[in-house]
């Protein structure tokens, strides 16, 4: 049985602290989060920590780009899968929309962007799951165009015009969850992105896959 290397070691422990940083960032926020906080989360020093991440902003940035490359992956995937470009389209919207008002992956978003405004690290991650999102939304709009099954002559357009209304309805939702439930959000999702691609919103649930 081989042994693992340093350098594998070394990654396997800086994975527990990204993973130990976003826990407590759910927990306490970007803002209040603390060095400290997370050391003793999993029972290490301070030190070590420091060992591998020089400052808490070099921390919270490899995490928050952590998560974005494994979101990335994942739209990749649904965007890449089988079946027509209907249900692909609903995959990437149901992906999108949070499972619940307290799903951890937008707490963490939403946290996030409020710190942007002030981090250009984080900002410029930001930026980069937006440009993700929205290309998976045109590169799906475009391949439907290109196969006849959308009327749809801006996909990168489009993919703006939806991407705007989601964000603005899954604030209110994590943030009003009485006044807003998941299944209205997701009618809103597949209404908005039927008229983009100019097909009825029945097409969704013809397709088979259940919201």
């Amino acid at each position: 049985m081989r042994s693992t290397t340093r350098a594998e070691q070394a990654d396997q422990r800086r994975a527990e602290l990204l993973e130990a940083t976003r826990k407590v960032v759910l927990e306490r926020g970007l803002a209040h989060t603390r060095i400290a906080d997370i050391a003793k989360s999993i029972n290490v020093s301070g030190g070590l920590i420091h060992y591998h991440f020089a400052t808490k902003d070099e921390l919270i940035t490899a995490m928050i780009r952590a998560t974005l490359d494994i979101e990335s992956a994942r739209l990749k995937e649904i965007i890449e899968g089988p079946g027509p470009a209907v249900r692909r389209l609903d995959r990437v919207l149901r992906y999108y929309i949070p499972e619940s008002h307290d799903d951890q992956s937008w707490l963490l978003w939403i946290d996030a962007w409020n710190a942007g405004l002030r981090e250009p690290a984080v900002n410029a991650i930001m930026l980069e799951l937006e440009e993700a999102w929205l290309d998976a939304l045109a590169r799906v709009l475009a391949a439907g165009a290109a196969s006849g099954e959308f009327t749809c002559d801006d996909p990168a357009g489009a993919a703006e015009r939806i991407d705007a209304m989601l964000d603005g309805l899954i604030i209110r939702y994590t943030l009003h969850p009485d006044v807003l439930d998941r299944a209205r959000l997701l009618t809103h999702a597949r209404t908005a992105a039927a008229r983009e691609a100019g097909i009825p919103v029945e097409a969704f649930a013809e397709d088979g896959e259940p919201g």
